[in-house]
């Protein structure tokens, strides 16, 4: 038998400040200087690609370009890497949310880790265009912990969602 990790609650609809405020957290997440250690994920990319999954029309393309330019010039990296990377990823995450969600929370985590190696493959090839050199392999890492982070971040974010709106001590939800 396998375990499910499914819910029988009933989500509240999120609310738009929740969503922004999320963004930010993970923006100030990469403006801090472990962001350049190789096992970090991108906090952004893997924030902007849970909310383009859950939420395809609060989150997305737009939200993925003004973060996009915020880490360009916060890197001092190209612009527009970031930017392009992010809207990239909010596009696919996006187009492919409704069959992302009838997953398990395991198997999700699996569906996000091509999403967060095509940021990392997109920033990649927009820095070896100007002749920089392959960061090595390390690079790399960080999506597979964005993964394995994908569980505690999902419960972390719909946290607010299961709260219901009017307390009642006798309402079994």
């Amino acid at each position: 038998m396998q375990p499910t990790f499914s819910s029988s609650r009933i989500l509240q609809p999120v609310r738009p400040w929740f969503i922004l405020l999320s963004l930010l957290v993970a923006l100030l997440l990469n403006f801090t200087p472990t962001a350049a250690w190789p096992w970090m994920p991108d906090w952004v990319a893997l924030v902007l690609v849970f909310w383009s999954i859950r939420e395809p029309r609060r989150a997305g393309m737009g939200s993925g370009f003004i973060l996009g330019l915020c880490m360009d010039v916060a890197d001092a990296s190209l612009m527009g890497q970031h930017a392009l990377a992010y809207v990239l990823v909010a596009y696919f995450a996006a187009s492919l949310s409704r069959r992302i969600l009838w997953f398990p929370l395991g198997q999700q985590a699996l569906h996000a880790l091509p999403l967060l190696l095509l940021v990392q493959l997109v920033q990649l090839g927009v820095r070896a265009m100007p002749g920089f050199t392959f960061p090595g392999w390390s690079y790399f890492i960080g999506p597979f912990v964005g993964m394995l982070l994908w569980i505690p971040l999902t419960f972390v974010l719909l946290l607010p969602q299961y709260q219901p709106i009017d307390r009642d001590a006798n309402r079994p939800i």
